[in-house]
């Protein structure tokens, strides 16, 4: 496996970037974009890149605060994440400006893309969608799903698969049971999964670390989750 780390420009403010890929693969073949939680570009969304080029992608984890930054706490990373979440334009073209730097790679066929957040990266990677982003599929995991502005009709390109903890109540049943009808006047290709006992973080093997009440590792929804992304982009990148 090949691993590079870069960074790249996007307004003026530098952003980090780390792809992964098998080496020894011939051809181009489908990216995946990684988009990290409310912790930034740290270990976690860097090991999903390299599981993502394990099954034979490229992933491509961006760092969406810019400066690489890595918030210690959660004061220090709310305030960013309302900022960029009341501008939906602004994020969006963050966003974009990540997935541009995908679709670019030499190793990526540009015609089959993904992406792949966990998250504050999960409600990116529905923006994403929203905005009509040129992507075979989107999976969000444990991703707020309520939107600033919903995806319009038609709009919606990418399949799109939500994993969620039924036992997340930052995402309550009234926020998946909204999304759903968001998705349906979208007529959007979508699915839900909801996994039983898994609270928000559910993917994340460091969440306990935070101490926060509500935010937690569970193996078992991190599994099935991983492997319904699995299924998800082999349906989804099929030529």
């Amino acid at each position: 496996m090949r691993t590079e780390d870069f960074d790249y420009n996007h307004t003026g403010r530098s952003f980090g970037a780390y792809a992964a890929y098998d080496e020894t693969q011939t051809g181009k073949r489908p990216g995946v974009l990684v988009i990290h939680d409310l912790w930034g570009l740290g270990e976690q969304p860097k090991e999903r890149a390299r599981r993502l080029a394990e099954l034979g992608y490229v992933g491509l984890a961006i760092d969406l605060f810019g400066g690489r930054f890595q918030p210690k706490a959660l004061n220090e990373a709310l305030p960013i994440v309302g900022e960029m979440r009341a501008n939906s334009r602004s994020f969006r073209d963050r966003l974009r400006a990540g997935l541009e730097q995908l679709a670019n790679h030499p190793q990526v066929d540009s015609s089959r893309l993904g992406a792949i957040g966990f998250c504050l990266g999960g409600i990116s990677v529905l923006e994403l969608a929203r905005d009509g982003a040129d992507l075979k599929g989107v999976v969000c995991f444990h991703g707020n799903l309520d939107a600033v502005d919903p995806a319009q009709k038609g709009a919606v390109k990418s399949k799109v698969l939500v994993c969620t903890g039924g036992g997340d109540g930052i995402v309550p049943d009234t926020q998946i049971s909204t999304f759903q009808d968001e998705m349906r006047n979208a007529e959007a290709d979508w699915q839900v999964n909801v996994y039983g006992g898994a609270e928000h973080s559910f993917t994340n093997i460091y969440a306990d670390r935070a101490g926060i009440p509500g935010v937690a590792y569970h193996e078992r929804a991190d599994r099935r989750s991983w492997e319904a992304m699995r299924s998800f982009f082999a349906e989804a990148f099929a030529k």
